[in-house]
This record gives structure tokens, sequence and C-alpha cells, in this order.
């Protein structure tokens, strides 16, 4: 159905760990892709499903040959790692050096995330870890292939200024300037706020009005809980019921709201894109229910 990116302007407010949480309970099959250019996490913190490590080489790092001979989206999966939740990911770099290997290939990539969902073999929605999106970094050439770039960020006064700055830039540069409530463009620009539970509420309604007054284009469509134990058992670091978190219980209504709004939206557009195919075998989607696995994530 679609490619959802997630990004941060600056600093570390938990782009990997809202990755990790909206993929473990999305309700379609899904993939998590590492697509930060500085490197991912989950080689370091996770368990590959055998019990073992991530093999750090099979991922981005040995997609970068493929592509440059061309990119069918299903060859995605050759490159793709279960972890022992049952996690499908796509390994994210070492260190930021190897982005050299994927110069130019980025926007390759995001046609590959995207057509996925539309493959008739082993469809599935992609969630692309983008990280910091400051400067020049190549991942941005992701985000006109994604249905939804989200800005991930917390609450404190600086933190939600950058936010409102660079979804602004974001629209300017993916949608040639600011839209209107009512303008609907693609892809859309929405943010995530990591707060308290308690302010969590207040907080985004007045955060949303900040964006829409700085006409922004960009809107607020949910909160993920700041919930330091959550992400520590997310992250393979703590025991305990990770399904009974702040933190994932959060992530099923930003999930289940997020398809609520968009997702028939995104079906129309995968189903009038499809090209028919004769009848295939049925896939069934990722379990919400393994997010008991140490899925892992960073912050």
């Amino acid at each position: 159905m679609a490619l959802i990116a997630l990004a941060a302007d600056k600093g570390s407010p938990g782009v990997t760990t809202a990755a990790v949480a909206l993929a473990a309970v999305w309700p379609r099959r899904v993939l998590l892709a590492e697509a930060d250019p500085a490197g991912g996490d989950l080689v370091y913190r996770s368990a590959a499903a055998h019990g073992g490590p991530l093999n750090p080489n099979t991922g981005m790092l040995s997609i970068a040959a493929t592509a440059r001979r061309g990119l069918v989206p299903d060859q995605l999966w050759d490159h793709v790692q279960p972890l022992s939740g049952g996690l499908e990911v796509l390994v994210g770099l070492g260190i930021a050096e190897q982005a050299a290997g994927l110069a130019g290939l980025w926007p390759t990539l995001g046609h590959a995330f995207n057509s996925l969902a539309d493959s008739p073999h082993a469809a599935a929605d992609v969630i692309a870890d983008c990280g910091r999106i400051s400067g020049d970094t190549p991942a941005v050439e992701l985000f006109p292939h994604a249905a939804l770039v989200l800005l991930i960020s917390r609450t404190e006064p600086e933190a939600i200024a950058r936010v409102r700055d660079r979804a602004a830039a974001l629209a300017g540069k993916l949608h040639g300037g600011p839209r209107g409530a009512a303008s609907l463009a693609t892809p859309m620009i929405g943010v995530v706020l990591i707060a308290d539970t308690g302010t969590a509420g207040k907080l985004a309604s007045q955060v949303n009005d900040m964006l829409v007054h700085a006409q922004t284009g960009a809107r607020v469509v949910g909160t993920l809980a700041d919930d330091p134990a959550g992400a520590d058992q997310l992250a393979g670091r703590k025991r305990g019921r990770l399904d009974k978190s702040l933190l994932i219980r959060s992530a099923r209504k930003v999930a289940a709201d997020l398809y609520q709004q968009y997702g028939a939206a995104w079906a129309a557009s995968a189903q009038a894109n499809q090209v028919p195919q004769a009848p295939q075998a049925h896939h069934a989607p990722h379990a919400p229910g393994q997010t008991q696995g140490h899925a892992g994530a960073g912050t």
C-alpha cells in the first residue's frame, strides 16, 4: 500500500524506536528498512531469528551492487533478515562512509520500496528509518516516492520550532511550496510527537495549530509515549510484557489512525497503478503479536 519514511531534523528524538514500534504493530506485512546514511543500529542491538547476530553485510550494503544493475521490488527480499520477534528488516549501513556505495541509488531504492506494495508475489508496505535529515542527506531522495513522510519530534520548544521549519522546508522541496488545509499533496507530511501520555493530547493540538498557522502543509498525525522502559524492552535491553507497554499501545493507535485516515487512498492508488497479474499464493501479513520478541531499537 505505501512507503512511509520516518525522519528527524536534529538530535536523537527516537526515530529508530518509532520506526521499529510502528513496524512491529503494522496491520499488513511490512518491511522495516534502515535507510539512514549515517548507519543503522539494529545490527548491534538485535538478535536474528536463528538466535545469533544479524549479518551486517546483508541489507543496504549488499543491495547496492544489485541496484546498480536495476532493482525489481521483489529482489529486496533477497537482502532481508528476520529478527527474533519475526519482524523483517533490511539492515542499515555499518558506518557513514559506506553511504558512498549508494550514491545515485536512493531514487532507485525509493521506487523499489514504493513498488513493493504492488508485488503480486510478496507485497508489503515499507517503513523506512531515514535518521536525521538536516543538511543534504541523500535519504531525502526517497521522499518523492513515499506516500507519507513522518517527522519525529520531542516536545521541547526548540524541537517544535525545528520540526515546524523542517516541515516547511520539505513542503517547498517536495510540493513546490506550502499547502493549505484542504490541499492534498504526495507525499503527505506528518508529525509524530514523542510525549508524556498525560499531556500528549493537549500538546498535539497546540503543535498542530502552530503547523497550520505557519502554513507548513504538515499535520500532527499522532503521538508516541515517551516510555524509556518500553524502548528498552523493544531493544531487548529489558524484559517485560512489551505488548502492554505505553510505547506499543500508543504505536498501535498511531498505526490504526494512519490506516483509517489514509489506507483507502493508498489502496486505491496502488490498485490504479497495478498491472493485472495471474493469481498468486496468499502471504499472511506480519502479526502484531510478534512485538513480544526482541525487535531492537535505537534512539
